[in-house]
């Protein structure tokens, strides 16, 4: 019997809390074969504990909010240490997710004309966080997760990734261990998504993690940087909340 069990993708992505489900839809919107690795049991992420909300500058609440101010906040935050491309494009493009979220079924907090509710939080200078209660991250979760298991994606649940793999000067796929079964997958990809907000040669990090929902948050993504085939940037600066 073989010692583990192959599996081959165009696209890994590893991680389902919200950033690792919302790449794995992209990626089988364009046609890809997607295999998507969940630590615990789908839709048992970390995004849940995201409570306040989703920053996007939707001025459904102060006309005065656009994404400039979005993007200004963002770098003041960040004491302009930032990436201001990466900065921007959130700025600008988090209404349009935000409205994407609300057509899949987010049940969003409503003003009294009907629109997105939005409120005040830190760092922000307008009312800018729409918002589900102090459940937005429970929500969306459930939209995203909802939404994915009718696309083409491979889940592999309670699987924990031991190793990155490179090929050349590309990470070329992961190395995981089903806790369920007890025994190892070998996974082969084109294109890798790990959940970090780091850049690398040959895979695309997303943030998705908060370190409150114990007892699936071991931070287990750090060994796999340390013992990285890869460079990764500025690590110093990994962002644990990002809603």
């Amino acid at each position: 019997m073989a010692e583990y069990q192959r599996h081959e993708h165009d696209v890994l992505v590893i991680g389902a809390g919200g950033a690792g489900l919302r790449a794995a839809i992209e990626a089988a919107h364009g046609g890809a074969s997607v295999g998507l690795i969940c630590k615990s049991l789908l839709g048992k992420a970390h995004t849940v504990m995201a409570e306040g909300g989703v920053a996007a500058a939707l001025a459904n609440v102060d006309d005065r909010d656009n994404w400039r101010v979005h993007f200004a906040d963002t770098m003041r935050g960040g004491q302009y240490l930032n990436n201001w491309r990466m900065a921007e494009l959130h700025a600008k493009e988090a209404p349009d997710r935000v409205r994407e979220l609300e057509a899949w079924g987010t049940v969003f907090d409503r003003t009294p004309d009907g629109r997105i509710l939005q409120r005040n939080f830190g760092g922000h200078k307008y009312p800018r966080l729409a918002h589900v209660g102090d459940r937005t991250g429970l929500e969306m979760i459930r939209t995203l997760q909802d939404h994915a298991i009718y696309q083409p994606i491979d889940v592999h649940m309670e699987c924990t990734i031991v190793s990155l793999l490179k090929d050349g000067n590309r990470i070329s796929g992961a190395l995981g261990y089903d806790r369920e079964r007890g025994r190892f997958k070998l996974f082969e990809a084109k294109a890798v998504v790990l959940r970090d907000v780091v850049e690398h040669e040959g895979a695309t990090l997303l943030v998705d993690e908060n370190p409150a929902f114990a007892p699936y948050s071991f931070r287990d993504e750090n060994p796999l940087h340390a013992r990285r085939p890869y460079h990764a940037g500025r690590m110093e600066l990994h962002e644990l909340h990002v809603l």
